[in-house]
């Protein structure tokens, strides 16, 4: 079984966010391990300067390192990674683990994004869209689309 660990930054705020997550952790129970480790977010003060945000970042990027497990197959959420549909994803997922990757570990920043620093130690950067999305929802939509592809990989069926 893989082991997977979703590293964030905040709190899930929103129940509904809450419920969904939960539903989708028990859902991929049954293919992976899954652990999902928080880190606090710093506050952004509303007219931050370009550098008070990359020193936020650095922050944020510090406490997420620190939570990476050992022998991890970092994946970064960032607007400018690949692209996949669904398919491909699993296809990734399929080759990661073909590869003997046992263990990855996924990273979705806060409001302002990731850290350059984390950006470089992930093996990959995956984008879900090129639009901005919460990074609270971030973490459902990547949950969901864990569990669509472990569906596929075991050809059961999912909605298309």
């Amino acid at each position: 079984m893989i082991n997977i660990t979703i590293l964030c930054v905040g709190k899930i705020k929103e129940r509904y966010f809450e419920d969904a997550c939960r539903e989708y952790e028990k859902r991929l129970s049954r293919y992976a391990k899954v652990e999902i480790r928080e880190v606090k977010d710093e506050k952004t003060p509303e007219e931050a300067s370009l550098k008070e945000e990359e020193e936020i970042k650095d922050i944020e990027g510090k406490r997420l390192i620190k939570l990476i497990p050992p022998d991890s197959h970092v994946i970064a959420l960032a607007i400018n990674g690949k692209s996949f549909d669904s398919p491909g994803m699993a296809k990734n997922l399929d080759t990661l683990m073909t590869a003997g990757k046992s263990r990855l570990c996924f990273i979705i920043g806060g409001s302002l994004g990731l850290s350059d620093e984390v950006l470089r130690s992930a093996k990959e950067h995956w984008s879900f869209s090129s639009l901005t999305f919460p990074h609270q929802l971030m973490r459902v939509f990547l949950l969901e689309q864990l569990y669509r592809s472990f569906r596929i990989l075991h050809n059961e069926p999912y909605h298309k």
